[in-house]
């Protein structure tokens, strides 16, 4: 029998026997990710999503037609909670169990995949990712976001867009890492605000979400400014800007309410931090922090683990 050749990767369940499958199964990228569960030995059982409903086959043979509207976006666990299946389609497809046979990696582009993935998903929903990702598939993520720039119409797509023009905007991020050395070990959760100056220019600042934070809100509340990098200084690896954290004492005229004026930052963010950015999806991106130090000799190092952010469209709201 010939193996059929396809675009997307199937999700198999944990307990199949490798060896009963000989090839690899994917399915045309317009359609929704299939998901594949074995019965028995010898049975075949699976759903394969398509635009007008989902046909139903067990040992190769048509058993049903399912349609779209009886479809639900998530699948009841035995302890009642909800597994929303897009986001489960992204943690499998970052971190696939070894039963997954991979695709050959020139046939497809792994970030146009992830980005519709994210897209897919409700933007109040796309926090979820934050619970779902583990440090280790963060660092995945970054990898798979640089395959972006293979295409250059997708390599235009941003996560977001400030429009900068139309005076103090603010957008809020929540953040993910695997945190760092012990002065910031804060970041392991934080939250980010990226607003526009009067004078064009973009600011953020880092927002520490724990108790230990509040000495780092009031004495150094982490100002930095969006500036547009197409490289990671220390990599040479594609990125689409950075945060560059400076000194912390910006000249800012007018900022968000609330928001306390510009400290001189305290070690290590004085230490010429810069915060690299690639875009993973519409309000997702995932960022690679450096400690690119002030003196000649100084080797760059990496601050802390590859950074999740994730938009807080319910802020955004509030805030317009």
């Amino acid at each position: 029998m010939k193996a059929t050749s396809f675009s997307h990767p199937v999700r198999l369940s944990s307990n199949l026997n490798p060896s009963s499958i000989s090839r690899p199964i994917n399915f045309p990228s317009h359609q929704r990710q299939p998901r594949l569960g074995f019965t028995d030995s010898t049975g075949l059982d699976f759903c394969t999503h398509g635009p007008r409903g989902a046909i139903r086959a067990v040992n190769f043979g048509m058993k049903s037609y399912v349609s779209p509207w009886d479809e639900k976006p998530y699948e009841t666990l035995p302890s009642g909670k909800r597994a929303y299946l897009d986001e489960e389609d992204i943690v499998t497809f970052l971190d696939p169990p070894k039963e997954l046979i991979p695709l050959e990696p020139a046939s497809y582009n792994p970030a146009a995949y992830l980005w519709k993935k994210i897209e897919d998903i409700p933007e109040e929903r796309r926090a979820r990712l934050l619970q779902l990702l583990t440090p280790r598939i963060i660092s995945r993520a970054w990898e798979i976001a640089g395959r972006r720039y293979e295409d250059p119409k997708l390599a235009k797509n941003f996560a977001s867009n400030l429009a900068c023009e139309d005076g103090v905007m603010l957008e809020n991020y929540n953040c993910r890492t695997s945190g760092g050395p012990m002065p910031i070990a804060w970041m392991n959760s934080f939250k980010k605000a990226i607003f526009c100056g009067k004078d064009g220019k973009t600011y953020g600042r880092f927002i520490g979400g724990s108790v230990l934070s509040g000495f780092t809100k009031s004495f150094s509340p982490l100002y930095f400014e969006l500036k547009q990098v197409k490289e990671v200084m220390s990599t040479g690896q594609p990125c689409d800007l950075a945060y560059d954290f400076g000194d912390g004492l910006l000249d800012l005229q007018e900022y968000p309410q609330g928001f306390p004026k510009p400290a001189k930052h305290l070690y290590p963010f004085n230490d010429l931090v810069v915060v690299y950015i690639r875009h993973l999806g519409p309000g997702v991106s995932v960022g690679q922090a450096w400690q690119e130090g002030k003196a000649l000799q100084d080797v760059p190092q990496k601050l802390c683990g590859e950074i999740l952010m994730v938009k807080d469209y319910a802020a955004l709201s509030e805030n317009h």
